[in-house]
């Protein structure tokens, strides 16, 4: 019996080693699938190859198309292409060989401003109706003739003419009638007959690296445009304007005239101590910076100096 099973087990055995032999169908589908992905890999070897070179052939014709032609000029077609690539492939700044980066950005917010220019062609007229030139004319000669006359008092003159115009219109045209030249070439006269007896002082703002916020008083005379004094303060006040000005004229040294504006620190104290000491005080007209243009024109200077610095 142990013999006949040692039997069975060895004619097992040859028939799994022999089978396939015996199998000549199986072996040839197996030798078929892997020539089949041999040549695929090949094929794809190549394809990936040719790829590479026909990429490089490119690449060197652009080269030359660019020693040639350094700035050559992309069409409207062109530049929308390369506008959506911007937008598809994050890649695409390594593939830009002709314009910069930059020079695509630009055609992409070009392209948005005529996209809403073109929706915005027919545009139409909402609010109120244009104020007439005759309107406007006869506005500016009653604001002319009648300089102590306001826009409640010219709104309702203009009504009882027949002008159906708001007193806030009224209003917004008398700050664009044209002024008087005299008061303005008689004050130029005076800063230039008397550049030698005048000063002006002013204050400026700086900010500081703990956001906080300095306030700059300056003095300076009209003649050699020299700072006669400056000095810097976190709380500017009357008490503390009238002490620097002290300490700027001492000894009988004040100048005939001195130039400020309507700031909230010029007030009647630092007037009455302008006077008593034999200065007489020049305050300038409600926005009118222009008659104070040397302490602007410091200004303008320290705040810029001032700026570059903390930056």
């Amino acid at each position: 019996m142990a013999r006949q099973n040692n039997d069975l087990l060895s004619n097992q055995v040859y028939i799994l080693v022999i089978s396939p032999a015996m199998s000549p169908c199986k072996t040839g589908f197996m030798l078929r699938v892997l020539r089949l992905l041999f040549v695929l890999a090949a094929q794809s070897f190549c394809s990936r190859r040719n790829l590479l070179l026909e990429n490089l052939a490119l690449r060197q014709q652009l080269k030359v198309l660019r020693r040639r032609h350094p700035h050559p000029r992309f069409a409207r077609s062109d530049r929308l292409f390369w506008v959506m690539l911007r937008r598809l492939w994050s890649g695409w700044k390594q593939a830009l060989i002709l314009v910069q980066p930059e020079t695509v950005v630009r055609w992409h917010r070009a392209g948005f401003r005529f996209y809403w220019t073109w929706l915005s062609r027919y545009r139409i007229r909402s609010g109120r109706k244009c104020v007439s030139v005759k309107l406007r004319e006869l506005i500016f000669r009653m604001v002319a003739e009648n300089p102590s006359w306001g826009s409640p008092r010219i709104h309702g003159e203009l009504k009882m003419l027949g002008f159906d115009v708001s007193e806030r219109t009224v209003l917004r045209w008398m700050s664009k009638a044209p002024r008087d030249p005299e008061p303005a070439k008689r004050w130029a006269a005076f800063l230039n007959n008397h550049r030698e007896a005048i000063a002006a002082m002013d204050f400026f703002t700086l900010p500081t690296l703990t956001f906080g916020v300095l306030y700059c008083f300056f003095v300076i005379a009209h003649d050699r445009r020299r700072i006669l004094h400056c000095n810097v303060t976190k709380h500017p006040s009357s008490a503390w304007v009238i002490q620097q000005l002290r300490n700027a004229f001492p000894y009988n040294s004040a100048p005939g005239y001195l130039i400020f504006d309507r700031g909230a620190g010029f007030n009647e104290e630092v007037v009455c101590t302008m006077k008593s000491f034999g200065i007489q005080p020049k305050r300038t007209s409600f926005r009118s910076p222009w008659q104070n243009g040397v302490a602007e024109r410091c200004v303008g200077l320290a705040t810029a100096a001032g700026m570059s610095l903390t930056t």
